[in-house]
């Protein structure tokens, strides 16, 4: 597991790199306007944390927890804005439950476990729920795809895949919306037709785990 996140970290680093600018026009539309430079920021950090090598812990379930829960500190130390604490608090969620599993769960159970634990993380720091026009309403339908796709019995491939195809439409679907939480609720009715950065950098992330997955 520890390899599959190292992979997706890396490659999450390059989309988020090279969506940057993209990202930052999004953000410039209803937010700071840095969503991008601060995002490309904080995973730069964390390529530059990848290769001082993997932590030591006890199995490969648990370095893949205790990875992520640094990659988390480190967003939170160098991602500005409210990225920052709602994606490293995402990331030091899904950590924590990693490090906590079970390691003979099947792969698939064990990564919605911390998807789930990462949404939660989110939402209670965010004080925020679908619909609110932020990057749970990529999410929250992520998470829903992904465990219909699970209880039907496919691979975390299928899984994986079906969570970013649900990210991507959340996050289009983010336009229409009335946003009422963050910078971007400042502007009222502004916001309607504008796409959230939030959701947007999440739906990318989550497309980057469906390839690195697929990679395996």
């Amino acid at each position: 597991m520890f390899d599959a996140l190292d992979r997706w970290l890396r490659l999450s680093a390059e989309r988020i790199h090279e969506q940057a600018s993209g990202l930052t026009v999004l953000d410039q539309a209803i937010g700071d306007g840095d969503h991008g430079i601060n995002m490309d920021r904080g995973f730069g950090a964390i390529l530059v944390q990848l290769g001082a090598g993997a932590p030591d812990a006890d199995g490969d379930v648990a370095r893949a927890g205790t990875a992520l829960k640094a990659a988390g500190r480190t967003l939170i130390s160098t991602v500005g804005g409210a990225a920052g604490p709602l994606y490293g608090t995402a990331f030091m969620r899904a950590g924590t439950a990693l490090v906590g599993a079970d390691p003979s769960v099947v792969p698939g159970e064990l990564l919605l476990t911390a998807f789930e634990a990462s949404i939660g993380g989110i939402a209670g720091l965010g004080k925020a729920r679908v619909g609110e026009k932020t990057m749970l309403d990529a999410l929250v339908p992520a998470m829903d795809a992904g465990r219909k796709v699970l209880d039907a019995g496919s691979d975390p491939a299928a899984i994986t895949r079906a969570m970013a195809d649900a990210a991507e439409e959340g996050a289009i679907a983010t336009i229409p919306l009335l946003a009422t939480k963050g910078r971007a609720s400042y502007l009222g009715e502004r916001s309607v037709g504008h796409q959230d950065p939030g959701a947007t950098s999440a739906a990318i992330l989550l497309r980057a785990l469906a390839d690195a997955v697929a990679a395996a």
